[in-house]
């Protein structure tokens, strides 16, 4: 009965080295969205209608040291009755790979309000739209600065 055993040489492991710094150079970088994309998003959430400034608050910290989990609360300034609602809410992030955050929707009855937490990549604008039931939109941003091991980022 015979054993063979290979042994890994010099050469063998510099090959590997080679191989996956080759893999690397050619991988794809991973994505972040911009304002572009944050905006082509939204157009398509909102059917086209253009958000105006005012009516929603967005509360975040101005500083996130972790960006895996972020607090926000938005709130829409609305009586929510039949006659006036906010139908929508939708929180985006410019910077992240994918820029929906999340999409919450409302019946005219309780308080247009959300707290939720959220990933963040890195430092960016994030922005809550609400959709009204007369078809306008409203929105607020606010830039979340994210550190990375308490540094800036």
């Amino acid at each position: 009965m015979s054993t063979k055993t290979s042994a890994v040489t010099r050469r063998t492991v510099l090959a590997g080295i080679g191989a996956g710094a080759a893999a690397m150079a050619v991988a794809p970088k991973l994505a972040h969205a911009d304002k572009a994309a944050a905006d082509d998003s939204l157009a398509k959430l909102l059917g086209g209608v253009k958000p105006h400034d005012g009516k929603v608050k967005i509360k975040l910290p101005q500083i996130a040291e972790n960006g895996n989990t972020v607090p926000f609360t938005v709130t829409v300034d609305s009586p929510m009755t039949e006659a006036s609602y906010v139908k929508a809410i939708h929180v985006v992030a410019e910077g992240n790979p994918t820029p929906g955050v999340a999409s919450f929707y409302f019946t005219p009855t309780g308080k247009a309000e959300v707290s939720m937490r959220m990933r963040l990549g890195k430092t960016q604008d994030v922005r809550a739209v609400a959709l009204m039931s007369d078809g306008t939109a409203w929105q607020a941003s606010q830039e979340v600065k994210v550190t990375i091991g308490g540094c800036g980022g």
